[in-house]
């Protein structure tokens, strides 16, 4: 998601809560109260919903990350077998 789509989106979120506040103190009666609850809860599930994906869109990117430094040859030590060459036991002094 790029930063001009996250700003807008937490902004719609944020947007949806100041209009159920101004629902709240200007439109009377049950409509008033029904569209208070209906765009407070909207506004907050959203904002909620988005913080679960930008989580989760942090964890991809450390994922990658980690893929990626995991992937990138090494050169070896000169005079030193490389890990997977190693002999799982350590030889006796002998």
């Amino acid at each position: 998601m790029s930063k001009r789509g996250r700003v807008l989106s937490f902004g719609f979120a944020a947007a949806l809560v100041v209009a159920g506040g101004l629902c709240a103190a200007f439109v009377g009666g049950v409509t008033g109260k029904v569209l208070t609850v209906v765009l407070i809860a909207a506004g907050l599930g959203g904002a909620l919903l988005l913080i679960f994906l930008e989580i989760g869109f942090d964890e991809e990117r450390e994922l990658a990350r980690d893929e990626e430094r995991r992937s990138t040859p090494t050169r070896p030590v000169l005079g030193r077998k490389a890990s997977s060459q190693r002999s799982r036991w350590p030889r006796r002094p002998g």
